[in-house]
Formats: C-alpha cells, structure tokens, sequence
C-alpha cells in the first residue's frame, strides 16, 4: 500500500478506455492522440446514442444523456471517462442508468449539492428511498438486490472520482455510522444462526467479515490451505487472508469461527473457496452484502439499519487495522 508521499510522487501511467481513447481526466491528456478528439456529450461514447423516439436506432434514453451533459464541464468530463472506463456497451449503459437515477433524485432531495460533493450520506438517503417509497416515475420500491447493485456501481464511479482527484466531498467516515459494539455482537449472533440454518459460507463471510475487517476478495479467495492447525492437531487456529492492497495477513480466530471454517473445510475440496454461492459461483460485494443484511435482520437489528448495512462499515483501511485483535 503506498503511503501519502508515495502516492503523491509516483509517476501518473495514462490509461486507456475500452474504446481505445486515452483519459480526459483531469485537464486533458498531453498523450492523447490527435486522431481520437475526446468526446463532445455523452452520445458519442460507443453504446450510449440517446434514444430520441421509438425506433430511432437509440440506445439509452435522451434524458438521461442530456442530464449529464447538462453538468458543469469537470463533473461531466468525469462521468464520461468513468462511463468510458468499461468496454461493454451494456456496462455502460448500466451506469447511465444508475448515475442518472441518482442525480435526478440529488437534485430534488439535496439540491444545493453537486454530483462530485455528494457524500456516504446521500448514498445512504439515495439507497433507503429505493428500498421504501422507490426512486422511479411509478414510485414502485426497488429490490435489496437491485439497491445493493446501484450502490455498487455509485461507489465504482466515486471512487474513480478519487483516483482522478476530481471528489470534492472530502469523502471520509460519514453517511451511515459505523458499527456499535452491540452491532457487532448481534451481527456475530445472527452469523450464528444462519449457520444454524445451514448457511455455513454466509455465516463464515459475516463471521469474518466482523472479526477481521478483510476484503470481498480476500474472503472469497480464501480455501483450506490457508486454515492452518495448532496443537492439538484439530483445532483450526489460525487463518491467512490474501489482500490485493494490503498483502498477505494471517491472524488467529474465535472458537465460533474456528467452528465454521471446520465445517466448510470438511466439505471443500482444499484448494477450492470456502466461501462460495451454492451453485458453486464466486461471491462478490452484493452476496456478501446480502448476508451481512440477512444476518442482521437474523440478530434482529431493526430493519431500516439492516438493510444499509454494506461490507465498507466493517473494511479495515489499513494493514495495521486488518491485524489489531
């Protein structure tokens, strides 16, 4: 992990978006090749022509294009080099459609706010109005599932915001409060008693997730040879969880995780996941969000918490954080 004077000194590397065009962002690129001007509005990006009337050969509706291109011309460079950033014409227009559902409901709710100084706190609002009266012209709620995607896709694009130093949100520890320890406690109850319901690797993701801080992709990586065994020879003592920022961090575990990773490691072949969908698919952020909701809601916490509950409140920022007991 770099630190701040690391990360302030190394050597910006250009990158390149799907459809071949170098980043616009931020102020243009020096390297960009004549040849490829960058776009005018969001219409010209491959996979996004506004559609203007039935028929049209249009791909997404004009709305939504003329919403973002209605943006002052930093957030909107932003957007359409967020939006460019994915090859997939589907893809994109995904987070089109998510981003322009977002800014209409910014505008109404919070409209002395800008797209690039929205914090956790809107996203919060923005997800809990989906979940109950609905964000959409039928006001017809939308599914967890459904939210926890959006959500999902808003964080890819602030986070692309920040690693172009175009976030003015001073994005930090705000919006939804982090866990109490009595949460803490309850989401270990409610880990429990999924597992006693036989959701074993829900229960493992939410039991570490709480105890250790790792990340979606460290918890899905995980199988049986990272479980390591101390004397006596059965106890599982000790996991090695392998993150992508953070490097490798092995720490020990709690009789009840140690309980669930005995389970899954006699029923897992070693080298494949403990932690795996039942169809046998990889995790990611939505099912470990889902049961970390469900876990929740098991424990009964109440359900408006619950359900805006997302791994982030539980991610340990650092490598001394992911460690400390």
């Amino acid at each position: 992990m770099l630190s701040m004077v690391e990360a302030e000194t190394t050597p910006r590397v250009p990158h390149t978006f799907g459809d071949g065009l170098a980043s616009p962002f931020p102020g243009g690129d020096p390297m960009r090749p004549a040849s490829h001007p960058e776009p005018v509005g969001v219409g010209q990006i491959p996979g996004l022509r506004p559609r203007l009337r039935p028929g049209d050969g249009g791909e997404v509706p004009a709305a939504d294009v003329g919403l973002v291109d209605a943006l002052d011309p930093r957030t909107r460079r932003t957007v359409t080099a967020w939006l460019r950033e994915k090859p997939s014409a589907p893809l994109r227009q995904t987070r089109l459609r998510v981003l322009a559902s977002f800014l209409r409901w910014l505008h109404t709710a919070e409209p002395a706010l800008d797209l690039l100084t929205a914090t956790e706190a809107q996203l919060d609002a923005y997800c809990y109005t989906a979940l109950t009266t609905g964000v959409r012209a039928s006001g017809k709620p939308l599914t967890r599932a459904t939210v926890i995607r959006r959500r999902a896709t808003l964080t890819s694009f602030y986070a692309f915001a920040q690693r172009t130093g175009a976030d003015r949100s001073h994005r930090g520890v705000t919006g939804t409060p982090p866990l109490t320890p009595a949460e803490r406690r309850l989401l270990r109850t409610g880990a429990g008693r999924l597992a006693d319901d036989g959701r074993w690797a829900e229960a493992l993701a939410v039991a570490l997730l709480e105890a250790t801080g790792a990340s979606v992709e460290a918890l899905a990586a995980l199988t049986a040879h990272d479980v390591r065994p101390s004397a006596p020879a059965d106890r599982l003592t000790l996991i090695t969880l392998r993150d992508g920022r953070d490097g490798i961090v092995a720490f020990p575990v709690s009789p009840e995780v140690r309980h669930l990773l005995r389970a899954l490691c006699a029923s897992r072949p070693p080298g494949e996941p403990l932690i795996r969908r039942d169809d046998g698919r990889s995790v990611d952020l939505e099912w470990i969000g889902a049961a970390l909701t469900d876990a929740a809601l098991a424990a009964g916490v109440h359900r408006q918490r619950a359900e805006l509950l997302h791994p982030r409140l539980l991610r340990a920022r650092t490598v001394t954080e992911l460690a400390r007991p």
